[in-house]
């Protein structure tokens, strides 16, 4: 499974090209083809990062906040309802844990 199939599996229901998919993982500096390693917090990490700038871009266009009614259906939650799940997917990315750290896990709060 490439990163490109797992962003997508991540993002159902998103239609977006290929090309613009490839964009969005590689500003989270994962390369688009390469293979998926569900191993690594980073590669997981980055994943997710994507995604949650994609329901970002999502949440920035305007055309898809507005309220409308169709068929004793209404659509005005979804900017809530949106808003919510990347209130979720901030929380899990701060959750996760890193893979490549340099093993030094504190930094210099006083200094002589």
């Amino acid at each position: 499974m490439t990163n490109l199939q797992r962003l997508e599996l991540e993002i159902k229901g998103v239609t977006l090209s290929q090309d613009e998919l490839s964009v969005y993982l590689m500003e989270c500096d994962l390369t688009p083809h390469s293979e998926y390693i569900p191993t690594s917090a980073t590669n997981k990490r980055n994943i997710y990062r994507a995604a949650l700038s994609i329901l970002e871009s999502i949440a920035n266009s305007p055309s898809t906040m507005k309220n409308y009614k169709q068929d004793d259906m209404t659509v005005s939650d979804f900017a809530d309802n949106l808003q919510s799940r990347i209130d979720q997917m901030e929380r899990k990315i701060r959750t996760m844990p890193v893979d490549e750290q340099d093993g030094n896990n504190f930094f210099m709060l006083f200094q002589s």
